[in-house]
């Protein structure tokens, strides 16, 4: 079959790129549709999506963009039009994947634009500001691809080209290869890290999939706990089972190594079941490329590789990041239970590892009991024991008897 890819851009400012994208894609044997989120301009050709159109969407005119004030506010207006019309094209069957082009105006657009399309659907990102800082992790869809528009802020070159042509042959190719997630079973999601750090996804997957369900674990290093929630949003898992809580601390203390502010909300808001516990949550991770704080030069530090290092919250940042936690939970729609390994929450947190210190541990555990409202179970074991693993399964078992928790697929 054909597969039809809406190209969105500025077409009065990015005309010959947007074009060229479109007859690449068409060179190759896809269809398009073109969506113009220009204000003040006009393309050479009209599009299949006007800029008017956009505005529209929002109930406003570009009158009303123009009369935003700046340049800013009136991509916003369009963002929101753009977004808005990407949620109705796929759910009407008319797209089969997305692909947009800007600098920073435009990337902030086409953000909003891939995050209104759901997880499989192709979504790609030619941008100045690719893989940059600028772009914090709760702008990215879970499957955003982006590419470096080297040489693209102003004219078409043989430099650009390359970036665009590669970019339009992918979202195609993407568009024809991907197999949509379908929940044949009720999916349990799973936040971890390396079974280096944390092991309990080992004892835990077989269990699971025994008793019905699928297991996705997902990476609780920024981006992968940024996916965790926007399926989470979504309502797509039948459970979640938040154990590895390293990006709150991260998002507590001010490190880049986070998933956003909404982190840990989501599958309370959607009334998704949830088993929470701190895995990880003693650390606070550094990208490799940064320099320590001097703050936090005298904690415990481990090395993980040259991406990604770590030093060690103190008992007080302990103590406060429970407190955090406690806010988050008892928000919850649905069921949710608490699990605290009494002797450490990962491989580094035991006697000899670079990582152990008792003292914040146990401040941790004594602001559990008293912060945290919610049914809790204290493991007398390390969250990498057996114990811990079992204590888990237990919860899910009795979710299940009591009918909290469907084997039934969604």
């Amino acid at each position: 079959m054909t597969k039809t890819i809406l190209v969105i851009g500025t077409y009065d400012t990015k005309d010959a790129e947007l074009l060229y994208v479109c007859e690449t894609i068409r060179g190759q044997g896809g269809a398009v549709l073109s969506m113009d989120v220009s204000v003040l301009g006009d393309p050479s050709t009209p599009t299949d999506i006007s800029k008017h159109d956009v505005a529209a969407a929002t109930d406003k005119t570009i009158q009303d963009a123009i009369d935003a004030g700046d340049e800013n506010h009136a991509m916003q207006i369009m963002a929101k039009g753009a977004a808005s019309l990407c949620a109705q094209l796929y759910a009407q069957g008319k797209i089969d994947g997305m692909i947009g082009l800007g600098g920073t105006m435009g990337t902030d657009l086409v953000l909003d634009c891939a995050q209104a399309l759901p997880m499989g659907v192709p979504k790609f990102v030619v941008s100045t500001v690719s893989f940059s800082p600028l772009i914090p992790a709760d702008r990215l869809s879970p499957d955003i691809q982006m590419i470096l528009w080297a040489g693209g802020l102003y004219g078409l070159n043989s430099v650009c080209k390359s970036s665009l042509s590669q970019a339009a042959g992918a979202v195609l190719g993407a568009a024809r290869a991907v197999e949509p997630p379908v929940r044949d079973r009720p999916v349990i999601g799973m936040t971890s890290l390396g079974s280096s750090c944390l092991m309990y996804m080992k004892r835990l997957r077989e269990p699971l999939l025994e008793r019905g369900f699928e297991v996705a674990v997902f990476h609780a290093t920024g981006m992968g706990g940024m996916a965790f929630e926007a399926l989470a949003r979504q309502g797509y898992f039948a459970a979640a089972l938040d154990l590895a809580l390293p990006e709150l601390g991260n998002l507590m203390v001010g490190s880049v190594v986070n998933s956003g502010p909404d982190r840990m909300t989501n599958a309370g808001a959607a009334g998704i079941p949830q088993i929470i516990s701190p895995g990880c949550a003693d650390l606070i991770d550094f990208a490799g490329w940064q320099d320590i704080p001097p703050a936090y030069q005298d904690r415990p530090f481990h090395a993980h590789n040259r991406l990604v290092k770590s030093s060690g919250l103190s008992g007080d940042e302990r103590r406060a990041l429970i407190r955090m936690i406690a806010k988050r939970l008892e928000l919850a729609k649905g069921p949710v239970h608490f699990v605290m390994p009494l002797h450490g929450v990962e491989e580094w947190d035991k006697e000899g590892q670079p990582a152990y210190d008792p003292e914040a541990l146990e401040a941790m555990i004594d602001e559990v009991r008293i912060s945290i409202t919610v049914p809790t179970t204290e493991v007398d074991a390390h969250i990498n024991d057996e114990a811990f693993a079992d204590a888990v399964l237990t919860i899910i078992d009795g979710w299940i008897a009591d009918g909290s928790l469907s084997i039934n697929a969604a």
